[in-house]
This record gives C-alpha cells, sequence and structure tokens, in this order.
C-alpha cells in the first residue's frame, strides 16, 4: 500500500502584515468563472476548428492571445480577441460567482481609500464586464493583457501595477494570486505573493513561490490602512508548512 499523502493544515496562527498596495489577479482570485470560460472555450474552439480541451489544458491564467498565437495564428489579435472576451459576462454572467471573502475585502479596501489594483490577463472588457455584472468593487486601475507585451509569469504586469499606484521601487507590495505563474510574476517583480488554492493544488502554489497560502479571501482581513503607515492585513488560517 501506498503512504497517504497528508490533508493541508490550514491552522496557521493570524499574522499580521504591512503593505503600501495590493495588486488583485482576478479568475481565480477573486471570481471563479471556471463554468462560464469552459463554456466559452468550447464555442470559440468550435468556431476556430480547434479542440476546446487542448485551448482549455493551458489557458488558465494565460492571455488569449498566447493562447490563439499557437492555435490559431490569424485570430491573435486584440480586435478579435477584446470582442470575443467582452461577450463572455454578458453571456455566461450567471457562471461566474465571486470567490469566497472577495467581495468584503475589496469592499473594506475601498471604503478606507487603501490603494489597490487588479492586474490581469484578461482584456478590459472581460474584466469590466465581470465587476459590473457580479457587481464588485472597482478600483481605479487596471493592468489588462492589451497593456503589457507578455504575460505572466513575466513580471511586467505587475510592476505596471506597482507603478500605477504610484509605489516607488523597495516598498511591501502583495499581490494576491492563483495561478502558478501569477505567483511566479508577483516574485519576480519584487512583492509578496499570497496564494489561493481555488484553481491549482496547493502543492503547485507552494512550489510556485506563495508567501502565504490561503484558501481563499475569508483568510485577509483589513486591520487598518493611511497613507503614512499603509494597508494593514490580518491573514489567518494560513498553511502551515514544514520548515
Amino acid at each position: 500500500m501506498g503512504s497517504t499523502v497528508p490533508a493541508p493544515d490550514y491552522s496557521a496562527p493570524p499574522e499580521k502584515a504591512t503593505f503600501k498596495g495590493l495588486l488583485f489577479d482576478m479568475d481565480g482570485t477573486i471570481i471563479d468563472s471556471t463554468d462560464a470560460v469552459v463554456k466559452h472555450w468550447h464555442t470559440i474552439g468550435a468556431e476556430l476548428g480547434v479542440d476546446p480541451n487542448v485551448i482549455l489544458q493551458t489557458s488558465h491564467g494565460r492571455r488569449s492571445i498566447d493562447v490563439l498565437a499557437k492555435l490559431s495564428p490569424e485570430k491573435a489579435n486584440w480586435e478579435y480577441i477584446c470582442h470575443m472576451e467582452g461577450l463572455l459576462p454578458k453571456k455566461y454572467g450567471a457562471d461566474a460567482a465571486e470567490i469566497p471573502g472577495a467581495r468584503a475585502l475589496l469592499a473594506s479596501l475601498t471604503d478606507a481609500s487603501s490603494p489597490w489594483a487588479i492586474v490581469t490577463s484578461g482584456t478590459n472588457p472581460l474584466v469590466t464586464g465581470w465587476l459590473e455584472v457580479l457587481k464588485l468593487p472597482t478600483p481605479e486601475h487596471l493592468v489588462t493583457a492589451e497593456d503589457v507585451p507578455n504575460g505572466k509569469p513575466d513580471p511586467t504586469c505587475y510592476l505596471m501595477g506597482k507603478e500605477k499606484l504610484g509605489l516607488k521601487e523597495g516598498v511591501e507590495v502583495l499581490v494576491l494570486e492563483d495561478s502558478p505563474a501569477g505567483i511566479r510574476a508577483g516574485k519576480a517583480a519584487g512583492c509578496k505573493v499570497l496564494g489561493v488554492v481555488t484553481s491549482h493544488t496547493v502543492q503547485q502554489v507552494v512550489e510556485a513561490g506563495a508567501d502565504w497560502v490561503v484558501q481563499d479571501l475569508r483568510s485577509v482581513r483589513l486591520v487598518s490602512s493611511s497613507v503614512e503607515n499603509g494597508v494593514t492585513l490580518e491573514i489567518k488560517d494560513a498553511l502551515v508548512t514544514k520548515s
């Protein structure tokens, strides 16, 4: 008989940490649109004559333009991608839901005028469409797929996110992510990273280098926020990692 892998232990004591700004990934971190995305890629795959299952194996956390560049190069242009992604929330809005804890956390940050932004592999029409459909708080700043030459794990998107928030090099910034590519992008941009285990395994999130690993955003609470002192969060029920 093989040895049983022990269940993840999410019982780390509450910890407070302070940052000058927060950068959130979108899909898998703020919302779960898995069912919608599966339907979307099945429709697109049928239109393009590409097996949707092949697309889905590699699409999570990646820009559509990078996915299509390999599978259907003639469609790898921003006009097409912005159009098709803009339709996704309109057609499949009922198939998406917020990640537990996301709405409360974003609302508290917004109410406290804390510096936060969304940094995503989705296009602007996709992100703004989801925020509208799910009636989630909208940040002042977005970094979307069209803004950067290369997608995650390239750190450019998170470097741009820091820049949009007016954060200088060397200050503590927290990235909140679910995908290994996004976690690596955040670390490469010099940020601390909180990984949520919503779309990948605990092992994948840990191996990508997340500083904290939690099940969802119910583990993150705003304690205080000010221009002088930054944003202080309490992180509870994080994964206990063996040293």
